[in-house]
């Protein structure tokens, strides 16, 4: 009969045991590769992950730079141009429109009426004289004045919202944000905010000359607009409101130059144009 081997002290061990030992080191030696690497290991990437049932939205439109298209002053003899350009792109825009203007001839009246009937634009105020007809300094040292003549646009043009952009001046009330760019408007703009309305100004104007003639090409604006997003020169971050005057696009030339620049800025896929109802903190 055999003895069984008995490991004692000093004695090595049985085979089949170190054949164990080696076995369990091989496995151990396994799972350290197979496992995911974790922060103990420096070395190694851990790649992040998802967990089941979260959208991955680092790369979603919502992260996209608003832009925000207004025209000002119509209806006039550009508004017919403009109105057509941003149908054929689809783009959103705001208008923002004097009262007496839409009934100053039968043009005008139809003008109006195409942009009342028209889709994905808004239809805002931009007083009913335009400052007394360009009477600028008259018209703000009367507040009472200003809101009696912004009140009439929005009755008789029956405005849906009480969103306006005051004649000449260059004024914000929206939530938190207050701006006046010519402190002697002040009073009048603050009678505005309290008689209920919002007030919006623009961060970047496309300027034309005294002949009605754009003083700055497609290609340039759009650099002026990169240069405000990458500066951080608007007054809300990541949010650009554009000041056109619509009866500067009644020239062909213009009017081409304001098509490329919406075409352009829509090749860049990094803007998203809404109307200024979409802005933020507003409310109307």
């Amino acid at each position: 009969m055999t003895t069984p081997a008995v490991a004692t002290e000093g004695d090595p061990e049985p085979r089949s045991t170190f054949f164990l030992y080696i076995l369990l080191i091989a496995f151990a030696g396994w799972q350290c590769q197979s496992s995911p690497a974790s922060p103990t290991h420096p070395h190694l990437i851990v790649k992040d992950t998802i967990p089941a049932g979260i959208a991955d939205t680092s790369h979603s439109n919502n992260g996209k730079r608003k832009i925000y298209l207004t025209f000002d002053d119509g209806p006039n003899k550009g508004t017919r141009n403009v109105l057509a350009l941003v149908k054929a792109e689809n783009v959103p825009v705001s208008f923002f429109i004097v009262g007496e203007h839409t009934k100053m001839s039968d043009w005008q009246k139809t003008v109006w009426d195409s942009l009342q009937t028209a889709s994905g634009i808004l239809l805002c105020n931009h007083s009913y004289t335009h400052a007394l007809h360009n009477k600028y300094s008259k018209f703000y040292q009367n507040p009472d004045t200003v809101v009696k003549d912004i009140r009439q646009a929005e009755t008789e043009l029956q405005l849906k919202n009480h969103i306006v952009r005051a004649p000449g001046r260059n004024c914000w009330r929206i939530g938190a944000l207050s701006y006046t760019d010519i402190k002697k408007s002040k009073p009048a703009i603050d009678s505005l905010q309290a008689s209920g309305f919002t007030l919006m100004g623009w961060d970047l104007e496309w300027h034309f000359d005294d002949k009605m003639k754009l003083t700055k090409t497609s290609d340039e604006m759009i650099l002026q607009v990169d240069s405000m997003f990458t500066n951080a020169r608007t007054k809300t971050a990541n949010q650009l409101v554009l000041l056109a005057h619509d009866q500067v696009y009644q020239k062909p030339d213009d009017s081409a130059e304001l098509h490329q620049f919406i075409i352009k800025l829509k090749a860049k896929n990094e803007y998203n144009f809404e109307t200024i109802s979409k802005y933020p903190d507003l409310k109307n």
